[in-house]
């Protein structure tokens, strides 16, 4: 039986950010479809910062009119509503419309939306009903969580990347001379993908049933006998909320890039005795939470926007293979973190300054697009796949390792992480999504027709 809750567990926690992760990894085959081509992660990144009104909501609800909500009640509407997004969006993620006299995914980003915003609130309610059970079974669901960004990136690496080739087409023109117009041929290299291994439609028919895999999984663990013996303390549904911020530590994007890290950084149970207080001065404490708003900011917010347009440069198969990597780099990073923790200031910013000159080079790259430096070079694709997965790693881990410290200060000292967090990757995707598709800041091009200077 305690298999079986350990299985439920795991299964239930794999939704938790199943939906915004597979998003992401999916990005280099969609852009090559819908309309807003390479300017895509960045409608991306701001939908999932708007989501966030979905915690928000909870969260004031519950400090303002405890017990209104009924938490096993808000868990089943929202996973319910996963699951139908993701099966509209498996028949609807292709379709447009016109708006203003230009083409737009409609359909697509406000599905994008309502994904977002289950994933986001299950920042706070997933975990406080998981406290509801014995203490080993939380583990398991940070485990699942872990899964639910490595799971959509291992299925996309088993999609493929359509690999792209460089076809001469041929186009009738009319060419007038005086008052005399001749039919021409002419012929130009375009970029065509070749089919992926199973289409986008399986893709997300995939996601949905993960989906209703983590529905039927809670339906049956809140058949679980519940620990009652909890304290009242623990179980008053304002602490509740504060209980939850210790799991927003682990929802940084990117997933992608938004938003998530799928990891724990309180590797004993909110069951357990918290780590005894560690004084730390004002000074560092500045510190710490300037490190957290600094590399929330790049990773949920402003590299996401550009990731197409410092990758594609290179061709489909390196932005591929970057987005699915340096997804599956988070939980690497968390297991990193879990077996090797640090809580030397020090190492946070020196590993911060790596992590923000990975993302200089990458943002470089995307200001250069389209047209970088070794882009006619195997060694340029190769260079950028490194520099996002390390990029996404270096930083992850030092956000995880922010949350063990202030862990260890106090509960309030983790509200203060998710306030910062969240403000941090609203004000990179307010700061990026002017600059990539108001001012046209970066600039696209089809790969093969590129007339990039030797």
């Amino acid at each position: 039986m305690a298999l079986l809750t350990h299985l439920l567990a795991c299964t239930f926690g794999t939704g938790s950010w199943l939906a915004v992760n597979g998003l992401w990894v999916e990005v280099p085959l969609l852009v090559t479809v819908l309309p807003e081509q390479w300017d895509l992660p960045s409608y991306i990144t701001i939908i999932i910062q708007m989501a966030n009104v979905g915690p928000l909501f909870v969260t004031l609800m519950n400090r303002f009119r405890p017990g209104l909500l009924k938490e096993v009640a808000v868990i089943y509407m929202v996973v319910s509503v996963g699951v139908m997004a993701c099966l509209l969006l498996s028949f609807l993620w292709n379709h447009t419309s016109v708006i203003a006299g230009k083409s737009h995914s409609i359909a697509f980003l406000i599905l994008t939306f309502f994904l977002s915003l289950v994933d986001c609130t299950s920042s706070v309610t997933f975990l406080p009903f998981m406290m509801q059970l014995q203490p080993q079974y939380t583990t398991t669901f940070f485990i699942g969580e872990g899964l639910s960004g490595l799971i959509p990136a291992l299925i996309a690496l088993g999609q493929g990347s359509g690999i792209s080739s460089c076809a001469n087409v041929s186009y009738e023109v009319n060419i007038t001379t005086g008052n005399e117009t001749v039919e021409s041929t002419i012929f130009q290299l375009e970029t065509q993908y070749l089919p992926p291994n199973f289409s986008t439609l399986v893709f997300f028919l995939l996601m949905t049933a993960m989906m209703l895999a983590c529905l039927l999984a809670f339906f049956f663990l809140t058949r679980q006998p519940k620990v009652w013996e909890l304290s009242q303390q623990q179980l008053f549904p304002s602490n509740i909320v504060l209980n939850s911020f210790d799991h927003i530590l682990d929802e940084a994007a990117n997933s992608q890039l938004n938003s998530s890290c799928s990891c724990s950084k309180d590797h004993k149970g909110p069951g357990d005795m918290l780590p005894e207080k560690v004084s730390y001065s004002l000074t560092k404490l500045t510190f710490i939470y300037l490190l957290i708003t600094w590399v929330s900011a790049l990773t949920n917010g402003v590299l996401p926007s550009v990731q197409s347009y410092s990758c594609l440069p290179y061709g489909h198969t390196a932005y591929h293979l970057a987005a699915t990597l340096s997804s599956m780099a988070n939980p690497l990073a968390c297991v990193v973190a879990m077996f090797l923790p640090s809580r030397s200031l020090s190492l946070m910013g020196f590993l911060t300054m790596a992590g923000t000159g990975f993302g200089a080079y990458n943002m470089a790259i995307a200001v250069m697009s389209p047209c970088p430096l070794l882009q006619q070079s195997q060694w340029g694709a190769a260079i950028i796949v490194l520099s996002w997965v390390l990029f996404t790693g270096t930083l992850t881990y030092v956000k995880v390792m922010a949350g063990v410290i202030l862990r260890s200060r106090s509960r309030s000292a983790l509200v203060w992480y998710g306030v910062l967090e969240q403000l941090g990757s609203l004000l990179g995707a307010l700061l990026m999504f002017p600059l990539v598709n108001i001012y046209g800041l970066f600039k696209s091009a089809d790969y093969c027709s590129l007339q990039c200077p030797a």
